[in-house]
């Protein structure tokens, strides 16, 4: 009888390493206070622009239900959308010119993830303590001491959260009626919806998500290498400078034993990365250009009496070829950074210009399919419109019409309208000519408005009048 082989042990392979809880040390120095700057400037900006009035409404309100944007003196309506498209574009060549030039430093100092970490990781060093004293609590058992501070913890993290996604919601609705609607109990079923869920994306990915967000769930870490060159601003580890390492010894230094370099094996620059990286393995795609490392290495270099820059922002080229500062800025003004900033200034020169010229005053002519041309009592000729007016300024306005294109062509309506601020009215015209004048068919014609108060505004807009046989 044949001898039966053993099974093979079987093995687990997970497609997914588990994930170790990241608990970042206090970083403090230049970047530090940098970044701080940076949080506090974007979230002025954020929860303080829907408060500001403008000409008596919201200074910046992305009104859906009106649908009308309204940017500080600027309304724009859906027929504007691709001032929208212009500045979607000019965000993204923004970008990749800040990338192109200094890497990831966008998500290391305003990206909106980073920002809201940040705060929240302040919440935490407050309510639970430093690094150790986190990664203590983290690992005792249950007691009212360790409950009491995750309860305060998650309770601040939530305060944040929900005030986050009122102000967000206060630029889709206007954010003094929202406040009101809250107090009143009277708030809409959207917009709660709305607020509950961008408050619980903010708690998640700012509380619990963090640097799972920028390795996992952001695109931006996987195609940055496409901007990257030889010349790009990355967070640099000074290899030759810092090999091989080794602790500083107080002891006398055997003339034999090998030369160490200025890395001391400390392990700050990995305790105090928001993503958990060893900065000294090179240039990772976890690696978000906050610059938590080179503050961290500095405040080491000056205890141990060592030049500051072991870690720093620097360039591939630079390192390699030992480059000055002044070297590595005059790199910088090479042809991919000279493409993105002329195309980038292009762009915004034309999105800057049609918003200057842009006459606030929109007509549409719809033709009435109903009567295409009829002969009136009097044997005239007689077509009848409809005018779609929109005043996009915020003044009332009155406004003049006039027809023109066929030699008798006259308007039997009233010649004058007046539309309120930033609001659309919609008329009927009747225009009539002699029998016998233009063609049979269609002719074509114009019809103009413009401003008695101002005549810059003013709108042509051609229609076509049609003559029966």
């Amino acid at each position: 009888m044949k001898k039966q082989e053993p099974v093979p042990e079987q093995k687990v392979i997970k497609m997914y390493a588990a994930r170790e809880e990241i608990y970042p040390r206090e970083a403090k120095g230049r970047y530090a206070n940098l970044r701080w700057a940076c949080v506090w400037l974007t979230q002025l900006m954020f929860y303080g622009l829907p408060w500001l009035s403008w000409n008596g409404r919201q200074a910046v309100l992305f009104d859906l239900v009106s649908r009308k944007f309204y940017i500080f003196g600027i309304v724009l309506w859906p027929q504007d959308f691709i001032y929208l498209a212009a500045l979607l574009i000019i965000c993204a060549y923004f970008l990749f010119l800040i990338t192109a030039i200094a890497g990831r430093v966008w998500c290391g100092f305003a990206c909106p993830q980073t920002v809201y970490t940040e705060i929240f990781l302040w919440i935490e060093r407050k309510i639970e303590g430093p690094r150790s004293a986190r990664m203590a609590l983290a690992k005792q058992g249950k007691s009212l001491n360790k409950f009491s501070k995750k309860f305060a913890k998650h309770a601040a993290w939530g305060a944040v959260a929900l005030w986050t996604g009122f102000t967000f919601v206060g630029y889709f609705t206007p954010i003094k009626l929202l406040g009101y609607e809250i107090f009143n109990g009277s708030l809409g079923p959207w917009e709660t919806f709305w607020i509950l869920f961008y408050s619980f994306a903010t708690y998640g990915n700012a509380g619990w998500m963090r640097e799972q967000v920028c390795k996992y769930m952001c695109p931006y870490a996987r195609f940055q290498s496409a901007m990257f060159d030889q010349d790009t601003l990355i967070i640099t580890y000074d290899v030759a400078r810092g090999e091989p390492r080794g602790p500083v010894s107080k002891k006398a230094v055997d003339p034999a034993a090998p030369k160490l370099g200025d890395c001391i094996d400390c392990s700050l620059c990995v305790q105090v990365c928001p993503t958990g990286i060893d900065i000294r393995k090179g240039l990772q795609y976890e690696c978000i250009g906050c610059a938590a490392c080179v503050d961290a290495c500095n405040v080491v270099m000056d205890k141990i009496g060592k030049p500051r820059g072991l870690v720093r922002y620097s360039t591939d080229h630079a390192i390699a070829n030992h480059l000055t500062t002044t070297e590595i800025r005059r790199r910088a003004l090479r042809p991919r950074v000279l493409i993105y900033s002329t195309i980038l200034l292009l762009i915004v020169t034309a999105v800057g210009s049609s918003l200057y010229l842009r006459v606030p005053l929109k007509v549409d002519v719809i033709r009435d399919r109903g009567a295409m041309g009829r002969e009136v009592d009097d044997g005239m000729i007689e077509n009848v419109y409809r005018l779609q007016i929109m005043n996009t300024s915020e003044q009332a306005r009155r406004y003049k019409i006039e027809v023109s294109g066929i030699d008798s062509l006259k308007l039997v309506t009233p010649d004058e309208v007046s539309v309120g601020a930033t609001e659309t009215y919609a008329m009927p015209i009747r225009l009539r000519t002699e029998h016998g004048e233009g063609h049979h068919g269609s002719n074509k014609i114009e019809i103009e408005l413009t401003a008695l108060d101002d005549k810059h505004v003013k709108v042509e807009e051609k229609a076509v009048f049609f003559i029966p046989r």
